[in-house]
């Protein structure tokens, strides 16, 4: 067959390979994205993306290969190309409450591992189908392009590498570029129409009908017009902000008495300031114990460290109640600092590095007082700063008499749960531990010292304290304390399934909230279930 004018020029294909490549990896770092505000961004959510991709791409290649033997017609490629780029359009018009509706459908259904299954559920009905056509997009061309089996190495070789330089770009550019600048919505829309574009070039030099081409074009304008938002909390009235950094979706919440910051929709606050001055009625107030225990009073002078800086609540706790201590926070997303400025009242004397926590620890030769780990989000726990190579380091980093708090938000009483690793990887470490469990919430309070009587110093320092509504706090907390013995348990840097980990608890925690709701699914079935929600 004749080729037709525009794909006389190699380069045309070879550009069409690699908007391809880079259009991949751009719905593919989209699609965590798109996930990570309801599912978390794990390396468990991670594998679910990667995994469903590579059975679409593969899929994609098997049928664009046979495709292309059978009917070596361009246009059918390119029409693919086209539908492909109108569904990657649509993802941002419809792709969140895709994902709302199949976890409203599968929390009254499933009972275990929910997250695992809503998560896979989501990518296989929004970004399978779009990436099985761009799969086809390699073995059609290299039917296009080869000329002769002498040939045929090369060319093979030459498209495979427009679509890994492709693919490289299309992994960075929405990471550094387009995602932090203008979102995740417009990141789907500016790929999808580059993909149009490939399309529309190729129908017009060709002059075949341009019906399609006319639709994927309405299509692709109307999905613009009505995607362009970067709401994913769709349901929200009134935030205050909503963006996006390079590590999350951030949500600023204000009302009469409080401003929340939310990385996530459907797990809660991650960091809170009281209009009023008062205490947060949080796990912050609890870890007010740490500075008690280090034997800090209202005019001692002391060193603290956050590591999870978020906007500052703990900061400013610690400002408020005991005096002007100098504190550093490290937090890896700068837009949270920034927040923090801006809406959530954060000190300019409190220094905030834009770092990871734990090579912060690895440069920082200073000792501290008090050293707050406050680094673990929903299920999306750090391996690096649960391990017992990463707590041995923050001991390094203790004075002799210093405590360290780490704040644990997933508790469990089975067997072998999140919180028990940790404590146990802790204990190994230091020679003093005490817990907490937090009233009203799933956050477990963790306190560890060298053995310097951390019980008698918060005893001592809590009756010098001049503030009512603190020495109250500080006295349930006192005697809820349990002293923790270490168990069997141990994370290290070669072993830490902390996600798996994470995950059995969360599916504990979704199975009691919707308890009720699964009885009335069960009794009355989705008609009666509308009706109570």
């Amino acid at each position: 067959m004749e080729k037709r004018t525009i794909l006389k020029n190699k380069v045309y294909l070879y550009m069409t390979e690699f908007f391809a490549g880079m259009s991949v990896m751009a719905v593919e770092l989209g699609a965590s994205r798109l996930l990570a505000p309801y599912f978390s961004s794990s390396q468990i959510v991670w594998t679910i993306i990667i995994g469903t991709i590579m059975i679409a791409m593969a899929l994609g290649n098997i049928y664009g290969g046979r495709s292309a033997d059978k009917n070596p017609d361009p246009g059918r490629l390119y029409r693919r190309i086209l539908v492909a780029a109108v569904w990657i359009a649509a993802i941002p018009v419809v792709g969140k409450y895709i994902i709302i509706g199949i976890s409203g459908l599968l929390v009254v259904t499933v009972s275990h591992n929910f997250l695992i299954v809503a998560a896979f559920l989501a990518c296989m009905v929004i970004f399978v189908y779009p990436l099985f056509l761009l799969g086809t997009v390699t073995p059609s061309l290299a039917r296009y392009t080869v000329d002769s089996v002498d040939d045929s190495g090369k060319t093979v070789g030459t498209l495979g590498a427009f679509n890994t330089i492709g693919s490289i770009i299309g992994t960075f550019l929405p990471t550094f570029v387009t995602i932090p600048a203008v979102g995740t919505a417009i990141t789907f829309l500016i790929f999808s129409g580059i993909l149009l574009v490939l399309g529309i070039l190729y129908f017009i030099s060709e002059k075949e009908k341009k019906g399609g081409v006319a639709a994927a074009v309405i299509l692709f304008i109307l999905c613009s017009i009505f995607g362009n938002s970067d709401s994913f909390a769709f349901w929200e009235k009134d935030l205050t902000y909503e963006g996006e950094s390079v590590y999350n979706y951030l949500q600023v919440k204000e009302d009469d008495t409080s401003v929340i910051l939310s990385t996530n929709v459907l797990f809660g606050v991650q960091s809170i300031t009281k209009k009023d001055d008062s205490l947060t009625g949080m796990y912050y107030d609890y870890a007010m114990g740490a500075p008690l225990m280090a034997g800090i009073g209202e005019a001692d002078p002391a060193d603290v460290l956050i590591l999870g800086m978020g906007t500052g609540t703990y900061a400013r706790q610690c400002k408020r109640y005991f005096g002007d201590l100098s504190i550093n926070g490290v937090e890896i997303d700068d837009k949270i600092t920034k927040l923090a400025r801006q809406y959530f009242d954060l000190p300019d004397d409190v220094s905030v590095t834009t770092y990871d926590g734990r090579a912060y620890l690895n440069v920082d030769e200073r000792k501290y007082d008090v050293i707050m780990v406050d680094a673990y989000q929903d299920i999306t726990i750090p391996f690096q700063m649960s391990s017992l190579e990463f707590f041995s380091l923050v001991k390094a980093h203790l004075k002799e008499d210093g405590v360290m708090v780490v704040n644990m938000n997933m508790h469990s009483e089975e067997k072998g749960n999140i919180n028990e690793y940790l404590s146990d990887t802790i204990a190994n470490v230091f020679d003093e531990i005490y817990t907490v469990d937090v009233e009203g919430a799933t956050n477990r309070e963790l306190f560890a010292g060298n053995g310097h009587g951390m019980l008698e110093t918060f005893a001592a320092k809590q009756s010098a304290l001049q503030n009512e509504e603190l020495f109250a706090l500080m006295e349930r907390v006192r005697q809820k304390l349990i002293p923790y013995e270490k168990g069997e348990y141990c994370l290290t840097d070669d072993k830490a399934a902390v996600e798996l980990l994470g995950m059995k608890v969360i599916d504990g925690l979704i199975r009691k909230e919707v308890s009720y709701y699964k009885d009335i699914y069960a009794k009355e079935g989705l008609e009666g279930l509308l009706k109570y929600l």
